[in-house]
């Protein structure tokens, strides 16, 4: 089989057209559309079905690419072994996290690990879907659970808690609700019923108050933590937030201390074939330095 077919025709079947394709490999869509063809024809089978929305894998182009992205996955593992075994830390460095944490915590004290460590080129890839590290999605993770899998090495390093909040604007506004009861005269913010999640139980603060998403309207659904905050604070409604974002805020006061969902595990996870990599070596020392500065 044609070596660099695989890699077109790999393309195509992540990407889900051949213009998104060429687009990534610098092709044009007759070129890409073109070599799919000669490998279809080669094989003997159709691998796409066509579409005018898009491409299908039929079930042998879905057996090749299972195929195919376990190569790729491999070689691009090797590939950043070999890069581990540089004296020097220097090239690209790929950590994921959830959106809230990237873009709230992590992404304001990156000038410093930029300045102490200017040959890292740091890609931070901020998805509440979890990225398969094992497949060099990333090369390393901040998760808000505990992974199962046994090939990662993983490090709690902290821990979130949560209080329900509100803004003083709204409180008083519309009252302080004194009893879980209460809550159902507000309006609550969290996430949408099929989001990604970035934690367990992200809409504790519904189940609390008795709330059905599917037919209470005094619900306000963000898929974004960040964005569920700055809809606190403007006086949008309550929320669960993390108590370390609403500590910036003067404007936010907790609403009913007693009840809080369950605290959230934090992990720095990657690859055990990565455990000698000076760069992920630095950015967990970085972030351990980070958390232990922060009142989470």
């Amino acid at each position: 089989m044609d070596w660099d077919k695989l890699r077109i025709f790999h393309a195509v079947a992540e990407a889900g057209s051949f213009t998104h394709a060429g687009d990534t490999l610098n092709l044009s869509q007759s070129a890409v559309s073109r070599q799919i063809s000669t490998l279809e024809e080669s094989l003997g089978i159709i691998l796409f079905h066509r579409h005018a929305r898009g491409l299908l894998l039929t079930e042998q182009g879905e057996l090749l690419q299972k195929t195919a992205k376990e190569i790729f996955g491999k070689l691009s593992m090797v590939e950043g072994q070999l890069l581990d075994s540089k004296q020097l830390p220097e090239g690209p460095l790929r950590i994921t996290t959830t959106e809230f944490i990237g873009s709230t915590w992590l992404a304001p004290r990156l000038r410093q690990l930029g300045e102490q460590h200017p040959h890292i080129q740091l890609s931070l890839l901020l998805d509440d879907r979890i990225l398969n590290l094992g497949m060099r999605e990333a090369d390393a993770a901040i998760r808000l659970y505990k992974p199962e899998q046994q090939d990662l090495v993983q490090r709690q390093i902290t821990t979130i808690n949560f209080h329900i909040y509100g803004s003083k604007s709204y409180l008083k506004k519309q009252g302080i609700p004194e009893t879980a009861k209460d809550l159902q005269k507000h309006t609550l913010i969290g996430y949408p019923e099929n989001s990604p999640a970035p934690f367990a139980d992200l809409n504790w603060l519904f189940r609390l108050a008795g709330a059905n998403p599917e037919i209470d309207n005094n619900l306000l659904m963000i898929n974004s933590m960040y964005a569920i905050h700055q809809a606190v604070e403007y006086g949008a409604g309550l929320a669960a937030l993390p108590d370390y974002l609403a500590d910036e805020s003067k404007n936010l006061e907790i609403v009913l201390p007693d009840y809080q969902p369950k605290e959230v595990d934090v992990y720095f996870v990657y690859p055990e074939e990565r455990r000698q990599s000076q760069k992920i070596e630095i950015f967990r020392d970085f972030l351990l330095e980070h958390v232990a500065k922060t009142h989470f």
